[in-house]
């Protein structure tokens, strides 16, 4: 109200600096981002992405420590084998979350038997199959026709009249899609 008429455009000073600060007394704090901000962020960035908590990461951190080879690389070749990651690459679902559900309720047999936990690794020559119902074989081929130019990684084989998976072979850092530096997570868990 007390304001000239300069103060209701773009040009405003006052307005200008209000508009480029964020909320706060102090507005944002531009710095660059310490070495532990950067590991850390990549090893949530991890986490987040496979849906996981602290605790079942660390557990899987330390079965990828213990084996042999580049860890990084086993950590999220475990990851990825994780039967609700399998279920989700497999387009039985259309994100993590559901593919859980999907396993949860009882929908997937993993080799012939009923599973409900989602974070079972799969093996070669493990075989995931659909619950013998209707409201299962519905859910899942809805799933696949909504998405007709979904193309199945190479280490699953899918087929989709039945629909049932085969795991052909373990899958490769090419395989994992997200954008992560592997080894800041290992050298941010090994502290």
């Amino acid at each position: 109200m007390l304001k000239g008429s300069r103060c209701e455009t773009a040009k405003c000073a006052i307005e200008k600096r209000e508009r480029s600060m964020a909320p706060g007394m102090h507005g944002w704090r531009r710095g660059r981002r310490s070495d532990y901000g950067v590991r850390l962020r990549e090893k949530q960035k991890v986490k987040r992405y496979y849906g996981l908590m602290e605790k079942q990461f660390m557990s899987y951190y330390r079965k990828a420590a213990r084996g042999t080879g580049n860890t990084g690389e086993i950590l999220l070749q475990l990851l990825e084998c994780r039967l609700d990651n399998v279920v989700y690459k497999l387009n039985f679902a259309s994100s993590r979350k559901e593919a859980r559900q999907l396993i949860t309720h009882g929908h997937i047999y993993l080799n012939g038997r009923r599973v409900d936990v989602p974070d079972i690794t799969v093996r070669i020559g493990d075989k995931i199959t659909l619950k013998n119902s209707d409201k299962s074989r519905r859910i899942v081929k809805q799933q696949l026709e909504s998405n007709p130019n979904f193309t199945v990684q190479g280490w699953l084989q899918l087929d989709a009249a039945k629909p049932a998976a085969t795991i052909v072979s373990l899958p490769t850092r090419d395989d994992v899609q997200l954008a992560v530096e592997e080894q800041l997570v290992v050298e941010f868990c090994s502290r």
